[in-house]
């Protein structure tokens, strides 16, 4: 071979037969775990490309009004991650996360995963995998501040500081994303995630052009 020479093989992108990863994102009481687990209700085994909805591994107990996860010490976490436990973890608000490493199976086999994911984990997120589709769920300041007061869980003043993280997390995602308003109905917000899904599947299955 000359030098200089490129063969289609070395051009090719060595992610591109991947399957489709879609990062639910958004700030905290906008409804993102809602929005998941009606998605996930409505998309049976019959579509055209799996969808796994990833169960997140969390330094967290579960309590009830949370996300439903797996939770792990921050010192089992942490050997979980260094045994290879995890496909991608991150930290954020003082808290570990884990995605486990089947995701990167799922998505060597084509499927479609989608978790919820935080922005921290955005960059390492498109560096693992080629087809990723950002999904940012949305809602008015008024919308989120009844969603945070109906929880009961924070003063006020914690209220306020958490709408003002609202705001500037939605300047942080980056990238192109596709956004989702949550100010109505479960079902419309839903649906659209469904949409969002599906599409992404979609691109990710397309033929590549070498």
């Amino acid at each position: 071979m000359e030098r200089g020479h490129t063969t289609t093989l070395q051009r090719a992108d060595p992610r591109e037969r991947q399957g489709a990863f879609v990062a639910v994102v958004g700030p905290s009481g906008v409804g993102k775990d809602t929005l998941i687990a009606y998605a996930k209700a409505r998309m049976g085994t019959d579509e055209p490309t799996p969808v796994h909805f990833v169960r997140r591994v969390i330094t967290r107990p579960p309590d009830g009004s949370t996300e439903d996860h797996d939770t792990l010490s921050p010192e089992a976490f942490e050997a979980a991650r260094a045994g290879g436990a995890f496909a991608l973890s991150w930290q954020a608000h003082g808290l570990h996360y884990g995605l486990p490493e089947s995701v990167d199976r799922q998505i060597a086999a084509g499927h479609t995963v989608v978790a919820n994911l935080s922005r921290a984990a955005l960059d390492a997120l498109r560096v693992r995998y080629r087809h990723v589709s950002i999904v940012a769920i949305t809602a008015s300041p008024e919308t989120l501040a009844k969603r945070l007061a109906g929880r009961g869980r924070e003063t006020a003043d914690e209220v306020s500081a958490r709408l003002a993280r609202a705001s500037a997390h939605e300047a942080a995602v980056g990238g192109i994303v596709e956004p989702i308003v949550n100010d109505g109905s479960v079902e419309k917000a839903g649906d659209a995630l469904v949409a969002a899904i599906r599409a992404a599947g979609d691109i990710a299955a397309a033929p590549v052009d070498l």
